[in-house]
């Protein structure tokens, strides 16, 4: 447990100022994560260095197909989440603040780790990055700035795997030290968003215009579900939009979905939905569309946008590449990459 920074005292409450639900928290209670509580009318983290997931990921499991493809990214998360999907994959530990009503830092699941352990475990293993992922990273944003730091020191970059709620009181402290992020953009309805996540549409969209200005390096990842996004017209505004306020050359990645948590008696998604979205962006002129979450062979493969060379070859997150420090050896197209 440790003082929040992010939040400020309302009367009687504290205004949790992490993300754009702006909890009001009355004492002794805790916001909508269910991991930020009023104790005496200051606000503290309650799963500060309680990491509860910890694991070597190939960074394309992010996934992050074009920001050092090939590269070990040292991946960790706190339990907790401000949204409350009901087809979360990782619901165990996301939803464990609500599902277990925890009130208390006592009770806080995961191992206690200090920042610079983190740091020097993740250069050990030979990772290029830090990755704060699996649950939200902005509700332990306090703990992951701290490794932020310290990854930067250490030369590794840092990268969030996020559903993009943060408020603009977060983003000033942690853009400075953010070198990628993966946004999912979940749904193009406001109602659905309410329904199945519990958030608001617009927050999420100004969100990833605002990385797109700071040049944080943006991929765009949207679960299609049978019923609530499959259907064109959605899939269409999708698309234009990251094409026109994000640009072309944004990755969009087109998941499957399969029954989780909330959501176990809907069928899967039809593999033929997964083509069609790509075709979608294609022809509305996205660069770079990815197929998530399916058997064919070749949907995560990155080929030039200019004459259609292979790239970057992609199976079971091995990578190959065939590309010359980013440039297409075939016509010479520079090919939008860090490496």
């Amino acid at each position: 447990m440790k003082l929040a920074q992010f939040w400020q005292k309302k009367k009687e409450k504290a205004q949790c100022q992490l993300c754009n639900h702006y909890c009001l928290i009355s004492e002794g209670q805790t916001g909508i994560c269910g991991v930020r509580k009023n104790i005496k009318g200051k606000l503290y983290s309650l799963v500060y260095g309680k990491v509860i997931a910890e694991n070597i990921d190939p960074i394309e499991k992010k996934p992050l197909f074009h920001f050092l493809p090939g590269s070990l990214s040292y991946s960790i998360a706190t339990i907790g989440c401000n949204f409350r999907c009901k087809n979360c994959q990782n619901a165990d530990i996301s939803q464990f603040p609500i599902e277990h009503k925890l009130k208390t830092a006592d009770f806080i699941p995961g191992n206690k780790i200090k920042p610079e352990d983190i740091t020097k475990r993740a250069k050990k293993a030979g990772c290029a990055s830090m990755a704060y992922t699996y649950t939200e990273p902005t509700i332990f944003a306090e703990f992951a700035l701290d490794c932020m730091k310290l990854a930067k020191k250490a030369g590794l970059k840092n990268i969030w795997v996020s559903n993009g709620y943060a408020a603009k009181e977060a983003w000033s402290k942690i853009i400075p030290y953010l070198d990628a992020i993966n946004v999912d953009l979940k749904f193009f309805n406001n109602e659905t968003y309410l329904k199945i996540c519990g958030a608001k549409l617009q927050p999420v969209l100004d969100n990833l215009k605002f990385l797109k200005k700071k040049k944080v390096w943006l991929e765009i990842t949207t679960l299609i579900i049978p019923g609530l996004n499959d259907s064109e017209e959605e899939l269409i505004a999708i698309a234009k939009f990251i094409k026109n306020e994000l640009g072309a050359e944004t990755p969009w990645h087109v998941s499957r979905f399969f029954p989780q948590y909330k959501l176990q008696n809907e069928n899967p998604t039809e593999e033929d939905l997964i083509y069609k979205a790509i075709s979608i962006a294609k022809d509305i002129g996205l660069k770079y569309v990815y197929g998530g979450n399916i058997s064919a062979a070749g949907l995560e493969n990155t080929y030039c946008f200019q004459c259609n060379q292979l790239i970057i070859e992609r199976q079971s997150y091995k990578t190959k590449r065939y590309d010359s420090k980013g440039i297409c050896p075939q016509c010479g197209q520079k090919i939008n990459l860090i490496i």
